[in-house]
């Protein structure tokens, strides 16, 4: 399947963030300018820092407190019923996880399949879930890196679309670890969201195939301190 590339009324497909912290991804693919609109910011957490620099570039945020459901009959399926129609108001295109720090229930992930992606800080399908570099540094694995992958209802196991490798130091930490892999971070995420504006992303079972682009772009010349896959050319 290829995902939907529709959008808001200036042609550009409408895409929507969820963040629960400072927004670093957010600030990646904001200044990147991708070939999208950004609908809305949207945290669950109400002094996340990405909302400040939502609202300095113009960008609608919103709050949806997951605490305030907490005497809820099910907390987590009443906050992501509010969090979606918090999300539909919008009619994004896709739907981008930066550092949004929720498992969401399965009727959540049925309801934006094939146009929801996350960015995660590990080689996938190795370290899902939390402290990937303290248990990269652990297994003493030579290899570390991130994965921008599609979100499916199994955590951080969905079709992959772009990866990063780096080096690990012998003498690194989870915090040199952890700058190494986030500067890849900031590479990939942008370009994954371009992908999918450009309609160049088509799922095939659990593989993600890149279209070729119909423009040229130049090609971004490869850094020695990551192998990305795939090329980020274009």
């Amino acid at each position: 399947m290829t995902p939907p590339a529709a959008g808001g009324t200036d042609g550009l497909p409408s895409v929507v963030v969820l963040i629960s912290g400072r927004g670093s991804n957010l600030r990646a693919i904001v200044e990147s300018a991708p070939p999208c609109r950004i609908a809305a910011v949207i945290s669950n957490r109400p002094g996340a820092g990405g909302l400040a620099f939502a609202r300095e570039h113009g960008i609608a945020t919103e709050v949806v407190d997951h605490t305030a459901w907490a005497d809820a009959a099910d907390p987590r399926a009443a906050f992501d019923a509010a969090l979606m129609q918090a999300i539909d108001r919008h009619r994004p295109a896709l739907l981008v996880l930066a550092g949004f720090m929720r498992i969401l229930t399965p009727g959540f992930v049925d309801h934006y399949v094939g146009r929801m992606i996350n960015i995660h800080p590990s080689l996938l399908p190795s370290y899902p879930g939390l402290h990937t570099h303290r248990r990269a540094l652990e297994d003493g694995v030579r290899l570390h890196g991130c994965t921008v992958h599609f979100v499916t209802s199994t955590l951080d196991s969905g079709p992959i679309i772009v990866q990063a490798a780096v080096p690990v130091h012998p003498d690194d930490t989870e915090d040199t670890l952890s700058a190494r892999v986030l500067e890849q971070e900031h590479r990939l995420y942008p370009r994954a969201v371009s992908w999918f504006a450009q309609g160049r992303l088509r799922i095939d079972g659990n593989r993600v195939r890149l279209l070729p682009a119909t423009t040229h772009a130049p090609a971004e010349q490869a850094r020695a301190a990551a192998l990305v896959v795939p090329a980020l050319d274009g």
